[in-house]
Formats: C-alpha cells, structure tokens, sequence
C-alpha cells in the first residue's frame, strides 16, 4: 500500500505527494478519517485526488494510501430495490449503522456478504466455458432472475459446480483454465466503472422501447439501445417525464441515477416506486430498479462518479440479455462537478468555465448505451436506452452542455416553459424535439401496430406544423378571416394537442397508454378530421360541425381503461360516423 503526504487541500481536491508508485484511476483513503478518493492526475510524484466525501478539517503532513485498485462496482445477486450513493454505497445500511446523515470514512459493502442466495447451475462438470457464459442462475426477485456469468478473461472446463444456498463470496463453480491454473467462480465480480465492459457485436437499435407517453411514442420515439436528451429550464418537467419513463418503460431493468438534483425529488422516487405496479408483472416497481441517489447536498466529486457507478451497474444487466432503462437526472450537474474539478485543477477553461473534453466526457458515457450481442458461447441480446436529463441555466439551450448532448444523442424532446405554464404535460415542444430513429421505428409501428399508423402520424404532425402558421395570422386579423378549411385545421391541431398529446401522470388511466389505444386515439381525431374535411368541400356549415355531440367523447376518450378500449372506441367511431353522415345530409336537403 502506497504511503503518501497531503500538502495541499482545495475544497474536493487533495494534492499529495510521495505517490510515484501510485496509478492513475487508483482509489485512495485519504487521512485518518479514511476517505474515500480517486486519482485524477499525476506530476512525478504528486497525485491530485478528488475526493468523494467532505474535506473539511483536513490538512497538509496528513497521511494517504492508495488501494492499488481502481474505482470499481460490485456486482452481484442483492444489488436490485437497493439505493446507493454515487460511489455504490448502500444508503439505508449506513442510515442503520450512523443514523440519516453519512459519516466520513464509513466503509461499506456495497452488496450484503451475510445474505444466502438459491444457486442453480446451468452448466455440467467436463463443460467448456468461456467469458460471458452463464454458469447459473439465482431468482433475486419475483422479476429479476439474476444470471451468474463467467468474469472476463476465464476460459476453461467446468472441474466443479455446486448447487444450493450461497453467499456471494462462497465458490459456485471450479473452473480449469487451459494452462492448468483452477480458478473459483463466485457470484460477486467487481468492475472498474471508467472501463466499458466488453461486448460481442453492437447491433443497429431496430425496435422501440414502448413508454406509454403518447407525445413520445407516436411523434418522438426512442429505440431500445437508443439514447436521448430531455433538456428544459426549471419547473418545465423534466423529472417527472424521466419518472415516467422509469416507470412505465418496457424494460426489464431501470437504473435511475439523480445526479446532483434536490433530494426531495429523489424522495419522491423512494415514496412512489414501491407503491407502483409494474403493468406487465402486476408487482413493485422497486423489484427491477437500481436507484442511485448523489443529490445536490453531497459532495459534488461524487456526482462525477455517479454517471458511471450508473452505467456500469446497467452494462452488467445487459450482459445477462436484459433490456436496461438507464435515467440520468441531470447530467448538468455532472458537468457541473466537472466543471468544479477542472477549475481547481487550474486547466485551461473552455466555454463558460467548462472544461475542454466536455464534449468527449459527455459522448464516452452515451457511447456506452447501445443494443449489443454479449460475450459466451450463445451471446446473449441486450440493450441500455440512456435518458439524459439536461438543465439549462434559464432554459438557454445554446450552453455548451445542452449543444454537447445534442451533437451525440438520436433523440431530442425539447421541454417548453411556455407550455408547462399553460398546464399542458409533458412540455415537449412538437414544433422544435426530434427523432432520429423515426423513419426505421414507423416501419415497425407499421407492421406490428397498424398498417396506416406512419400515414396517420405524418398527417398529425402536418396539422400541427400549419396550425403554428395560422396562428400568426389570425394574431393579425382574427380566427373569422380564416377560410373553413383553415378553421377545420386549427380545430383538428387543438384536438391532437389537449385531447391527444395532453396526458396527465398523476391519473390512474391517462398515466400510460398502451401502443394499441395510442393508435385507436390517433385514428379518432384524425378520422373527425378527413370527415369534416370532406362535409366542409360539400357545403357543411363549420359551426354544426364544430358542434357535433361526439366531439364530447372524442376528449375524453384518452380516460378509457385499457380493457375498455376496443368496445368504447367502436362506439364512439359508430357515433362519429352517424352525425357526419346526418350533417352531410342536410347539405342535400
């Protein structure tokens, strides 16, 4: 263990000296109080640290060692329905041991040692393994089976497997490597979290991940593998569209990462998760979740550590075959932090004080989402979706985080003040968000939703593009001045905005939609439309078509259960049909 001398203190950062042998990434304990730390730069024999727990009270002559090892996770069967801190230390086991707030220097297993877990194994002795293959499974929750893989860099023949209850640290199985060396395979592994884990093939993202989010779905969908950027100014929603996503996304696992965000916001997650059914299993949500919580109270070198703690945690579950939701919350105060350390580090500042590799940091971490083929014998497909929340300072969406994002990621749903202000949820502005993956995922919904779904999408989006034109002129000489055409159209624009894009996630039905009532819905307004588009060329009067009783049901169609869908939905149809034909009649007459 490497001995070294503080001599310098700076807030997070701790320059040491006598650290020659020391390498760059090395966790160190700073001090008596032991805290924890990590290398972030070297000059001969001075390592500058950054420190991940308040440094308050430390001085120069006081005494750091280096572990040897870089900064790593542990994983294992345990870590799903468990909070951690930025550097993967469980919260509720160190508010048993100290009480709510963290105690410096506290030293915790971030998985528990003591805990017994039911080991099946999937291989048979005289079997040859290689890297990535799974040697068995334990059934962590009522959702996750937890498969236990070859570590990276064991090849060899299966000497001995075990099956019954085990720790994580006992041996499950005895491999023989080619050159005669046996090594014992547990079920915890630990991984250095600046290092991607290593993959098969990575694959072109092909489906969608279904959100239940009508905005995002139908205009603006996110692929499995894909990754997306939800910047906003503050209050436009940003949390709340990410805890949607976390809840309803159809993913196996959800990594949910609040990264320098108010703790009341992370308080939130902990008071609803539990509460919340998964819509495909009918259990907690909490049994598929990771949470780390690094919020803005704690010491800001941790939120760095945060992102990849994050995903790192989510590269190990898609190696397993499993489709990860990983949530950022907000990657604009891990740039923040960055900010923080290259300042005190004395770099040369790049824009706005950020420092220069902002935009290679930013684009290492989305690079490590994707659908891939996994390592082992039958590779596995997997995937992480990354969900970047993004918070502009006063919603400028020029600074040079939001403008870094946007040049790596596919998928853009710009959150609008204006329309927060307006209660119209989620805020994603239809006129400025975009989605690289739509013309691949369109063919998709065509096939497996509908087959008229990309028609019905493009005309919804056209009648919200011209209803944006209107509006400038009837600011100018009023709505009247509009032929009845044009009238029709901001009529159908207004429709798809409150009635269909409008949805409210604090309501038992509206919280979520599934891609089928998301087309019926669709289908609906845009029906109202192509109808009284046709009624108004045979000489209907506007304002009896404005008027028609269905319009009612049409609004409110979005409250109807999901079993409900198809009965209700003919039904309002059939309506629809009947009042457009008498209105079209009295034209003859």
């Amino acid at each position: 263990m490497v001995q070294g001398t503080i001599v310098k203190v700076s807030g997070p950062l701790v320059i040491a000296e006598g650290m020659r042998e020391a390498n760059m990434f090395d966790v160190v304990r700073v001090s008596e109080h032991r805290l924890i730390g990590e290398i972030i730069e070297m000059h001969g024999d001075r390592a500058s640290i950054q420190v991940y727990e308040e440094t308050a009270g430390l001085g120069p002559g006081e005494p750091v060692y280096s572990t040897g090892a870089p900064l790593s996770v542990e994983l294992g069967p345990g870590m799903i329905g468990k909070i951690y801190d930025g550097i993967q230390r469980p919260l509720e086991k160190i508010r048993e041991m100290v009480g709510s707030n963290i105690t410096r220097g506290i030293d915790v297993a971030s998985i528990d040692r003591n805990k017994k877990w039911m080991f099946k194994p999937a291989v048979e002795k005289g079997a040859r393994v290689v890297s990535g293959d799974i040697i068995g499974t334990v059934q962590e929750t009522v959702i996750v089976e937890h498969r236990i893989m070859v570590p990276y860099g064991v090849e060899g023949t299966v000497e001995e497997v075990f099956e019954g209850e085990f720790t994580i640290e006992d041996t499950v199985a005895r491999v023989k490597k080619d050159n005669g060396e046996i090594v014992d395979l547990k079920m915890l592994q630990k991984w250095p979290v600046r290092v991607g884990r290593p993959y098969k093939e990575k694959l072109p993202p092909e489906s969608p991940m279904i959100t239940g989010q009508r905005v995002i779905d139908t205009l603006f969908p996110l692929a499995k593998g894909g990754v997306a950027a939800v910047p906003g100014p503050f209050g436009s929603g940003k949390t709340v569209v990410q805890h949607q996503l976390a809840k309803w996304a159809d993913a196996d696992i959800v990594v949910y990462i609040g990264c320098g965000e108010r703790g009341n916001e992370m308080t939130d997650v902990l008071m609803e998760f539990p509460e919340l059914k998964d819509p495909r299993t009918g259990e907690s949500i909490m049994m598929r979740t990771v949470l780390i919580a690094n919020t803005s109270d704690m010491p800001v070198a941790a939120r760095e550590a945060s992102i990849y703690t994050g995903i790192t945690i989510a590269e190990y579950f898609r190696d397993m075959g499993y489709n990860v939701a990983l949530m950022a919350d907000s990657t604009s105060r891990w740039a923040e932090a960055l900010r923080e350390m290259s300042g005190r580090l004395e770099e040369m500042p790049g824009e706005e004080g950020y420092p220069a590799y902002l935009g290679s940091r930013i684009a290492q971490f989305y690079e490590r989402a994707g659908r891939v083929i996994s390592l082992g014998t039958n590779g596995r497909e997997g995937s992480i979706s990354a969900i970047g929340a993004v918070s502009p300072p006063g919603g400028d969406l020029s600074e040079p985080v939001t403008q870094a994002t946007l040049r790596i990621v596919k998928v853009f749903w710009g959150l609008d003040a204006s329309l927060a202000y307006r209660r119209h949820f989620p805020a994603i502005n239809w006129l400025l968000s975009y989605s690289l993956y739509s013309d691949m995922l369109d063919e998709w919904m065509n096939r497996n939703i509908a087959r008229d779904w990309s028609v019905l999408k493009a005309d919804a989006m056209r009648l919200l593009q011209e209803e944006a034109e209107l509006e400038e002129i009837v600011r100018l000489v009023g709505v009247d001045a509009l032929s009845p055409a044009d009238r029709l159209t901001l009529e159908a624009a207004k429709s798809i905005r409150e009635d269909y894009l409008h949805q409210n996630a604090f309501h038992d039905v509206d919280t979520y939609t599934s891609m089928h009532k998301q087309y019926r819905m669709l289908k609906l307004i845009m029906n109202y439309y192509y109808k009284g588009k046709k009624a108004i060329e045979t000489g209907a009067d506007i304002k009896e078509l404005f008027a028609l009783p269905v319009r009612e049901r049409i609004g409110r169609a979005k409250y109807t259960r999901e079993d409900q869908v198809d009965a209700v939905f003919d039904d309002i149809e059939l309506e629809l049909n009947q009042q457009m034909d008498a209105l079209r009649s009295k034209e003859v007459v």
